[in-house]
């Protein structure tokens, strides 16, 4: 499950409409909605400074949050949308939807790498080369996990992880259909210049058989 579901605090909104809209944003704050879950719509506003940061940040609409509104139960709550302005592109309006504990929510999970010492790759040099961080999966709004887990144990060098080889929350499933690579392991710098030489020196010895001979041979012949 997840550890910490971040909170997000908002102030109920008197009245609704544009002209309601237009004075919660004089007064420096941004007007929104929270809808679904079987309970009528609720009118809120977020200072402006603090929404901007939390947008500035990323994934604002694929975090799920506990929304705290004074005088009302907190409730789990995802971004559905956020309305900006066509010039400025700053944030007029946003919509915030109530899950229910069976709803299903696409959301990016961290990935966390362990047992990096029982990696023979590792122990050789080897790199690991981390491609997601994070994978956005689908989703339990009831189970949702804190990280999935990825174990370095007996990877070699030019081993790749995929999703595939990962094994997922009950209930959790990748966004993405095709079988993606999270991360693998890469040769040590030193050894990947050692094979480059051998290779040019392979090249070079292939080019001069399926040639002529040098230069120097042909003048002594």
């Amino acid at each position: 499950m997840a550890g910490a579901i971040p909170d997000l605090h908002a102030l109920e909104r008197a009245g609704t409409g544009k002209g309601a809209a237009r004075a919660a944003r004089r007064a420096g704050m941004v007007p929104g909605i929270v809808f679904g879950g079987d309970v009528d719509p609720l009118a809120i506003q977020i200072p402006f400074n603090e929404l901007f940061t939390r947008l500035k940040k990323g994934r604002f609409k694929s975090t799920l949050f506990n929304l705290k509104v004074d005088g009302q139960e907190d409730v789990r709550v995802i971004c559905r949308d956020v309305q900006r302005d066509v010039v400025k592109d700053l944030p007029r309006h946003f919509d915030l939807m109530r899950l229910r504990r069976t709803t299903k929510i696409n959301l990016f999970i961290t990935v966390e790498f362990i047992n990096e010492e029982e990696a023979p790759g590792i122990k050789k040099g080897g790199v690991v080369t981390v491609v997601r961080n994070e994978v956005e999966l689908l989703v339990t709004a009831s189970d949702i996990p804190e990280k999935i887990t990825v174990d370095l144990t007996g990877l070699n060098v030019g081993d790749t992880v995929t999703i595939s080889d990962i094994t997922l929350p009950a209930g959790a499933k990748p966004t993405i259909d095709r079988d993606f690579v999270i991360c693998n392991i890469q040769a040590p710098s030193a050894l990947k210049s050692e094979d480059d030489g051998d290779e040019e020196e392979a090249i070079e010895t292939e080019v001069i058989a399926d040639g002529e001979a040098p230069a120097e041979e042909t003048a002594e012949s």
